[in-house]
């Protein structure tokens, strides 16, 4: 029993390191090869999980060539625009200038009630008012309305909004990220002061932030004394 407890947290541990190597993305993110590689490794994982007397290179081996094949492609399509359209495919217009092209519909195997879904999660309500909506490669669309029907941009409406900046975490979790101070020019000492300013303890804090314009964020924990 302990046994195949070890021997699954070690294939956990495995397919862990090979998704962290192929990228960060979502699944729904995911390009089909990858999906494909990611759906195959966790199939070839359960093998040696199910079967205790099954070598673990029974699931090591075939994962690790896998991975490797999916980084030799990744690096091919990074390389040759022929190889990435083989292989990720290319974007397709489903609108342009606000004209349905109804064979790519078909062709695409997107419906009509899709088409208007993804329209809705891109806050838009009214075919008519959009110009572009591209079909991208990973599955997601890209919605571009006529410029008229766009909200305006601050720069439009003649505003001048104050500029932004980059929270930094200082405390996170009653742990203060000492890397983090040279970010912000801060040291143990200004963190100490927020922290009697707010009255509390470092355990206390859930969250202390500070951005390069000097806005400081405290966050107490819930349920402390």
């Amino acid at each position: 029993m302990i046994l195949s407890y070890i021997r699954t947290i070690i294939m956990y541990l495995l397919l862990v390191v090979v998704i962290r190597v192929m990228g960060k993305r979502q699944v729904g993110e995911m390009e089909p090869a990858e999906f494909v590689v990611t759906m195959l490794a966790a199939n070839l994982a359960t093998s040696p999980i199910e079967d205790p007397g099954a070598p673990l290179l029974l699931g090591f081996t075939p994962i690790l060539a896998i991975l490797g094949v999916e980084l030799t492609l990744s690096f091919v399509t990074m390389r040759s625009v022929t190889a990435r359209r083989l292989l990720c495919g290319k974007p397709v217009i489903l609108i342009e200038n606000g004209k349905l092209l109804q064979e790519n519909l078909r062709r695409t195997r997107v419906t009509l009630d899709e088409l208007i879904g993804q329209l809705r999660q891109k806050d838009v309500l009214d075919i008519s008012t959009v110009q572009y909506a591209i079909l991208e490669t990973d599955g997601g669309m890209s919605v571009f309305p006529y410029p008229k029907d766009r909200p305006a941009s601050a720069k439009a409406a003649g505003i001048h909004p104050k500029p932004e900046f980059l929270p930094v975490i200082l405390v996170e979790d009653g742990r203060i990220l000492e890397e983090n101070f040279q970010k912000v020019g801060k040291d143990l000492h200004w963190v100490k002061q927020i922290l009697r300013e707010n009255h509390a303890r470092l355990e206390q804090t859930l969250l202390l932030t500070v951005d390069t314009a000097g806005k400081v964020y405290y966050l107490k924990k819930e349920n402390t004394p």
